[in-house]
């Protein structure tokens, strides 16, 4: 009996030993995949706009050095890079652009030069940066809370009177320049605009305006040095390309409406 026991005993040893053989592995066909087959993720949506054929979207830029691009090519400015990427979202179509702006100008300065050039008011984009040379100049800040606005009604205007088609740009902070640290005032300097671009956030934000803040790039100009234009004062190329990077998507959205 008990030689018996012994016998089926091992019989069980050897059934298991079997059972657990390394020349029979599990197929790797039977194994639940911990990750989604990758043929069936879905690839991320790109930035388009529909595409449309030969059609004119005009465009029109208000402000001042940053907007003209000073020390930067002509090409190189915000205004003209955005173009270009508007244009590569849709070749088929052509964006035209105007500029109102000029090195040094206050808000009464672009208000003034906006009554004297008095354009149309058919553009499907308006984008509007305004407001440095306020701080620079020492005006009072109840210059341009009084102006601010103004522009930005006269902005909705040549857009059609559509205010999404206007696209406030936030201003950059000089004082992470090598001019700005010259100065001698940064810690005012960044004060004072963050006080500029706080008014202007607040009235585009309780109007439903588009205001894209940019200022935080400019603010690496000192860490970057290739943020800053050759002057040691404007944002350079690359800046103005991270504004690009910001603008894009909701311009794209203003023309295509």
């Amino acid at each position: 009996m008990k030689k018996q026991f012994q016998i089926i005993v091992a019989f069980f040893l050897l059934f298991f030993i079997a059972s657990c053989s390394t020349e029979n592995p599990i197929p790797e066909t039977n194994q639940v995949p911990l990750l989604p087959n990758p043929t069936t993720t879905p690839n991320p949506i790109p930035l388009t706009v529909p595409q449309t054929q030969n059609q004119t979207f005009s465009y029109l830029a208000l402000g001042d050095s940053y907007t003209i691009g000073q020390s930067v090519c002509e090409t190189c400015r915000f205004p003209e890079q955005l173009r270009k990427s508007l244009r590569n979202l849709n070749p088929n179509n052509t964006y035209p652009i105007k500029l109102i702006a000029q090195t040094g100008w206050t808000t009464t300065n672009l208000i003034s030069a906006i009554d004297l050039q008095n354009p149309s008011s058919d553009y499907d984009l308006v984008t509007l940066l305004i407001g440095v040379n306020n701080q620079y100049q020492s005006k009072p800040f109840t210059l341009y809370q009084k102006e601010f606005p103004e522009l930005v009604s006269k902005a909705i205007a040549f857009a059609k009177g559509d205010k999404n088609n206007v696209i406030v740009v936030s201003i950059p902070d000089y004082a992470y320049t090598p001019f700005g640290q010259g100065s001698g005032n940064q810690s005012r300097i960044s004060k004072e605009i963050d006080g500029y671009n706080a008014f202007a956030k607040k009235y585009c934000n309780d109007n439903t305006i588009e205001f894209i803040d940019i200022t935080d790039i400019t603010r690496k100009g000192l860490t970057n040095p290739n943020l800053v234009a050759q002057d040691g004062l404007h944002p350079s190329e690359s800046a103005y390309s991270l504004f690009v990077e910001r603008i894009l998507p909701k311009a794209a959205v203003a023309i295509q409406k």
